[in-house]
């Protein structure tokens, strides 16, 4: 770890020399930082993009391309008659999510700045599936999904916006320190390791940080959140560490909420990852898909938050649970054929003719599973359900007719709600509640928009929206050449 230092000594006093001036720096290439370079580039600033990993994108690259908005351009809510929606509902969505925690100023912003963010990225050429699930904790259809559930689907556009606007992605390059040089000063610069070769990189109008959260730190999640030991899976990719949260600390950055990070509930049980297999789980739970555990029976409302989910399936009987199905569930996510063969072929989704079939391969007891589908259907047809309280509604699928499939999946740690103090302009705000000069940040290295618990599908509205702020006003700043 690298050490973290502050006024107190002596040393921010600033480099000896600057190696190198640019106009905007972006740590971190994933959704917000791409997002924030495009903008600023294409506002005429010269943008460098500083990503310590080997390849761009962060965990946006490897996340399943889900994206909540109350509308877009594509009006698929309207299209498949799934009825209404609005900003004020998505934000007391989200708010009641994070039970409250949230920053409202942050959520409107998000939530307001929504379908224009997926626009944008339709218009960069990000392609939709023909679906728009109901997903967790949302009281509305307004999950849009990337053509193929896959993150990249969106980073290649934002990736490919942004060169083309003159923006520099240089891979490997870890940002070891931010530079302010007074407590009441502006950010200016920071100091980047490559290989053996350390360089201070000046910025002449701001410094965007957009390095994402701190799954990946053991001893940093433990350190505000004990119970996530080591033991527990992690869905993010291994560049999720933190440091630079802790070195915008350094110079006087406030945070808040770093003791809420949240388990996804249907990762893949063996090794934690999310991949397309373990969307369809979370997806599908608005059309009519059912969670069971081992002993065959329902354990919670699988329309509940991802908290909730999560904490039923630990306390529920034995690892995994399954999420159940069939095929008319899969054509309503619009999921082809090809790809339900694809995951049937690998062993990561179970396939059977009957029930009986489908309780014989994931090892649950016959009768127990069949009534839990039966029961599921009947609440469906009278449009309640007695045990659970889940929202029953005609959007959803009876499983009466097979081929039937089962998913396993178990929780893993995803998503970090806490982070860097902004406000709605993306400005880091430091420990007085005043504004850092030239500093914004954007993305999971924030908090306060989610709260105690991030809705699903509000993750990369989220980086879009404060993205494209954050580089719009970095654009702004005027030029510094002392």
């Amino acid at each position: 770890m690298e050490k973290e230092t502050g006024w107190e000594d002596g040393s921010r006093k600033g480099p000896e020399k600057w190696d190198e001036m640019v106009d905007v720096l972006v740590v971190g290439s994933g959704f917000a930082g791409l997002s924030a370079a495009a903008e600023a580039a294409g506002l005429g600033a010269g943008v460098v993009i500083l990503e310590k990993m080997r390849r761009y994108g962060g965990n946006s690259l490897i996340s399943g391309g889900g994206y909540s908005s109350w509308d877009s351009r594509l009006h698929l809510r309207e299209k498949f008659n799934l009825g209404d929606d609005s900003w004020e509902r998505h934000k007391k969505d989200t708010l009641r999510g994070g039970d409250y925690y949230n920053c409202p100023d942050l959520v409107e912003t998000m939530v307001k700045g929504a379908p224009g963010g997926l626009n944008w990225l339709i218009g960069a050429g990000a392609k939709i599936r023909e679906t728009l699930p109901r997903i967790g904790g949302h009281t509305a259809h307004r999950n849009y999904l990337e053509s193929e559930s896959r993150g990249r689907g969106f980073t290649e556009p934002l990736r490919e916006l942004a060169l083309g606007r003159g923006v520099e992605i240089r891979l490997q390059s870890r940002v070891t320190r931010i530079w302010r040089e007074e407590k009441n000063g502006p950010v200016s610069g920071v100091e980047v390791l490559t290989g053996r070769l350390r360089r201070n990189i000046k910025t002449a109008r701001a410094l965007v940080l957009a390095s994402g959260g701190f799954s990946r730190d053991v001893k940093m999640r433990m350190s505000v959140n004990p119970a996530l030991t080591p033991e527990y899976n992690c869905t993010n990719q291994r560049g999720a560490t933190g440091e630079v949260i802790r070195y915008a600390r350094a110079i006087g950055a406030d945070v808040l909420h770093l003791e809420f990070l949240q388990l996804y509930p249907c990762a893949e049980p063996q090794t934690g990852a999310i991949d397309s297999y373990a969307l369809h789980p979370y997806s599908g739970t608005g059309f009519g898909l059912l969670y069971v555990n081992k002993l065959g029976k329902r354990f919670v409302n699988e329309l509940e938050r991802r908290d909730v989910v999560s904490r039923a399936q630990t306390e529920s009987e034995g690892k995994p649970t399954y999420a159940v199905l069939n095929r008319e569930v899969f054509r309503k996510l619009a999921v082809s054929v090809e790809e339900i063969r694809k995951g049937v072929s690998s062993g990561r989704v179970i396939e059977a003719q009957t029930v009986a079939d489908l309780a014989g391969k994931i090892d649950v007891p016959s009768g127990s599973l069949r009534d839990s589908i039966s029961a599921h259907n009947g609440f469906i047809a009278n449009g309640i359900d007695p045990d659970f309280n889940k929202p029953m509604t005609s959007n959803m699928a009876p499983l009466t007719e097979g081929p039937f499939y089962a998913i396993p999946q178990w929780p893993s740690i995803h998503y970090c709600m806490g982070g860097l103090r902004i406000n709605r302009k993306a400005r880091v705000i430091d420990i007085d509640g005043k504004v850092i000069p030239r500093l914004y940040a954007a993305g999971e290295a924030c908090g306060g928009v989610h709260g105690s618990n991030r809705l699903g599908g509000n993750g990369i509205p989220d980086c879009i929206v404060f993205g494209r702020i954050a580089g719009t006003y970095a654009a702004r700043e005027e030029v510094t050449t002392g």
